[in-house]
């Protein structure tokens, strides 16, 4: 399929499609409810047939209420359905209030609570509220009035990261679970209507991202419980699962798409240029001239720490590239650039999935199959549809 297709709203709709195909039936569990997500990406097979996750539960909840937006088959919203409800059912608890971190079957192995998942919560009440699955306003209404309580710092702006099942709160904070919120309010807002959604969104991205104390404005991904930049975070785990060491360009580039997404919703004159530059700087710091692809984690001055290549960042890469390419055609250079990687090293020719990710060269690295997944569609997915939304404008 040439590049330039994916110009075109219907390629980008059976992208949508492919993700959504390989995903179900499969995924459905009809033994404890909700979604088995521990699959292999490569051929789908289940390695674990009892493990839920939290936020692999509302990514999938996310992506095939967008097949349902998108005209897609009939069972997404079923299936959209028997994730949602398994949410609220297994996952939240009734007495401590908050939702678990970590299920196997219906039982609670971790009730960490975590502002990352409830943040995805949120956006899968957002996107439930915009096909109108019932109850799903007063589920959105819930869980943000959740992360306002319990995650929400006022004097900064921004939200904390995590706390035990009794709301002891850690002194960790970080930019990962801010920027998502960001994400949520975006989609509440755009579901509802309600301005204090993109209020809340425009605080969260006006405290972090519009002039942070570094050189060029990179975004620090690691803080102190004050919101003092800890660079040190990690330092000696370049390779942590979860929270790496380093700047990321990947999170450059889905910031500019979430400002830019801003942009078009509120007046204020810094966010668009503030997108651009966060795109332009995730390039010079972070792509990979040789082989393609944004490096997972660099130094300051582009210095690779983990050099691997992730699929959600160049699915960043290409909703980003399609708002910005609405105003300056370089952009579209771009977008055709990472859909062009995308084929040649992350999408599976056979199922149209795309892989967690590759080696710096572009080999896939097979994965590890030992432990809860996430479910890395939900980037795929919500890319397509931002990039849907921006040639649909044009």
């Amino acid at each position: 399929m040439p590049t330039q297709t994916f110009r075109d709203p219907w390629a980008l709709r059976q992208q949508v499609r492919n993700v959504l195909s390989f995903q179900y039936p499969e995924c459905i569990d009809h033994r404890y409810g909700g979604y088995r997500l521990d699959r292999d990406e490569r051929d789908g097979h289940v390695y674990d047939d009892a493990a839920k996750h939290l936020v692999g539960t509302c990514r999938l909840v996310y992506n095939f209420c967008v097949g349902v937006q998108v005209g897609g088959p009939d069972w997404c919203r079923s299936a959209a359905t028997h994730g949602f409800s398994f949410l609220f059912d297994a996952f939240a608890d009734a007495d401590r209030r908050g939702f678990d971190w970590m299920l196997d079957g219906n039982d609670t192995v971790d009730p960490s609570r975590h502002c990352y998942g409830h943040a995805f919560c949120l956006l899968a009440c957002a996107a439930a509220a915009e096909i109108g699955l019932p109850g799903a306003e007063g589920r959105l209404e819930q869980v943000a009035s959740l992360l306002d309580e319990r995650f929400f710092e006022p004097e900064y702006g921004l939200h904390r990261a995590e706390a035990d099942a009794d709301w002891n709160v850690t002194e960790y904070r970080g930019q990962n679970a801010n920027m998502h919120a960001c994400e949520a309010y975006i989609a509440a807002f755009d579901a509802t209507g309600d301005e204090s959604y993109l209020d809340r969104a425009y605080t969260v991205a006006d405290a972090l991202v519009r002039d942070p104390p570094t050189e060029r404005g990179l975004l620090v991904e690691h803080y102190t419980a004050d919101w003092e930049p800890d660079f040190e975070y990690n330092r000696d785990e370049p390779r942590h699962q979860l929270r790496p060491p380093g700047f990321q360009p990947g999170h450059h580039a889905e910031w500019a798409k979430l400002l830019q997404l801003l942009a078009d919703r509120r007046e204020e004159s810094w966010l668009g240029g503030r997108a651009r530059e966060l795109f332009d700087v995730a390039f010079e710091i972070g792509w990979d001239e040789e082989f393609g692809g944004f490096y997972y984690t660099v130094e300051a001055d582009g210095t690779p720490i983990v050099p691997d290549k992730y699929g959600w960042e160049v699915a960043e890469g290409i909703g980003a590239a399609a708002l910005l390419g609405r105003d300056d055609e370089g952009y579209i250079e771009h977008y055709d650039r990472f859909w062009q990687y995308a084929r040649e090293h992350l999408i599976n020719p056979k199922y149209g999935t795309w892989c967690e990710k590759v080696s710096r060269e572009g080999e896939p690295i097979a994965p590890a199959n030992d432990g809860p997944r996430v479910e890395p569609g939900y980037h795929p997915v919500t890319n397509a549809l931002v990039a849907m939304d921006a040639f649909a404008d044009d």
